[in-house]
């Protein structure tokens, strides 16, 4: 039986269906494909004295775009600067602002301003992508590293960013002190390729008063492996108000100061391995 005949023959019947769906929220259309109800002057009758159903706020944001693209339009923005405030596509703001006013028409010179700003933005995109690509396909070319690769990483390391044995002041110690948290895991990586036992090892943190130090001290003990108790006292730095610092945020970490306790005999060790991977650079032979 189709649904005009049922229509006729079983109206109210038919009407139940019907409003039972629009009262779960399907529009005039779903109910006309569910029920197959293909006639209009029908379909019109069986929903009369029905309200349609409420629509629910869109749960992609775009209620909010639409309200600060009319909020742009009103202060007199273009489609197109509109577009790069909110890095949504021209298509929509144009049915979000079609009812309000045109702004007055921009100069050449802001026109010239304005294609320049977007021709940058494409071209940092650009640049970005290659350089991600070239570090990409770089760090595959080191492939798995070896004992001896790290061996000679972290004397090259410590050399670069531990501490250094002077005529002028002896100080025969190991400690090293970073704030990248990669270098560090090289390190303490380097350290136990050494046979250094863990409980040599000593952990401070030095940081700025203004930066939270708990949470810095409790993410370098994860990085380690370690409990926060055994950090040693940590080592505040002054803040100085006229100073323009950059490392702020919650990226900012301080700096972790690793030494190795009774660590003289290690020290020199390092130093003498410095100096026969540098010995053919400086002597001459190479």
């Amino acid at each position: 039986m189709n649904a005009l005949h049922r229509t006729y023959t079983d109206f109210e019947g038919l009407r139940g269906q019907v409003l039972a769906l629009r009262r779960q929220g399907l529009s005039r259309r779903q109910i006309r494909d569910r029920l197959h109800i293909h006639n209009n002057d029908i379909l019109n009758r069986l929903v009369e004295g029905e309200p349609p159903p409420k629509r629910t706020k869109r749960a992609n944001g775009k209620g909010d775009l639409r309200a600060k693209a009319r909020e742009l339009r009103l202060k007199g923005l273009t489609y197109d600067q509109i577009q790069i405030e909110l890095g949504c596509s021209k298509s929509s703001i144009s049915l979000w602002v079609r009812d309000l006013p045109k702004p007055d028409r921009r100069d050449a010179q802001e026109q010239a301003r304005l294609a320049a700003r977007k021709r940058w933005e494409h071209e940092l995109v650009v640049r970005d992508e290659e350089r991600q690509k070239t570090k990409a396909a770089a760090a595959t070319e080191i492939g798995p590293l070896s004992d001896r690769d790290l061996f000679l990483v972290g004397v090259a390391l410590y050399w670069a960013e531990g501490a250094k044995d002077k005529a002028y002041d002896r100080r025969e110690n190991t400690t090293f002190i970073n704030s990248d948290p990669s270098v560090i895991a090289i390190y303490l990586a380097w350290l136990a390729l050494l046979g250094v036992e863990k409980d040599r090892v000593r952990y401070r943190l030095m940081i700025h008063e203004s930066a939270d130090a708990e949470a810095a001290q409790r993410y370098w003990a994860d990085l380690a492996g370690v409990d926060a108790s055994v950090f040693q006292k940590t080592t505040l730095k002054k803040h100085n108000p006229r100073t323009a610092r950059k490392n702020t945020g919650e990226n900012y970490r301080g700096c972790l100061i690793v030494r190795v306790s009774q660590g003289a005999e290690l020290y020199r060790r390092i130093e003498g391995w410095w100096s026969g991977i540098t010995c053919p650079f400086t002597s001459g032979r190479v």
